[in-house]
């Protein structure tokens, strides 16, 4: 559980930063990677498993990021902000560049109000780029200007 805490504080302090796609997808990948690693063996094989699956991750995050051109950014953004602003619970909302056949989906999960009255939700993605498919679960927060922030993966 410490490691799921500590990978969930790097995503927040990390997530108000300038980054690029690459940055996004590797610190993704990460967090992703280190949460199933850690959830393999047992004692020190625990921490082995996460470390590897932490670096694993990012590679691999990096290489999803690094591949997504602006219209797929941009049909990924407009897909999120749908889905997180009006979208019922369990519903997916996808977007797909035909020109690179690159995919995606988002799908809201929960939503609720945070202590200090900001509506979050709490949502699936799943991102389909060069063939390869990566998944994560993240919440973000709706923000007083009216746009969504993720705050955690």
């Amino acid at each position: 559980m410490k490691l799921k805490s500590m990978l969930l504080l790097l995503t927040v302090i990390l997530s108000g930063c300038q980054t690029t796609m690459e940055e996004r997808g590797a610190l993704l990948g990460t967090v992703a990677g280190g949460i199933l690693g850690n959830q393999v063996g047992g004692g020190q094989g625990k921490v082995l498993a996460t470390g590897a699956g932490m670096v694993a991750g990012a590679f691999a995050g990096a290489a999803i990021g690094s591949r997504m051109d602006a219209f797929d950014r941009a049909q990924m953004n407009k897909a999120y902000a749908s889905s997180l602003e009006s979208g019922r619970s369990g519903e997916v909302s996808s977007w797909k560049n035909p020109d690179t056949g690159n995919s995606g989906s988002v799908e809201p999960l929960r939503t609720y109000q945070n202590s200090t009255g900001q509506y979050c939700r709490e949502f699936q993605q799943t991102i389909t780029v060069g063939g390869k498919t990566e998944q994560a679960y993240g919440t973000a927060c709706r923000q007083p200007d009216g746009t969504w922030q993720i705050i955690g993966g």
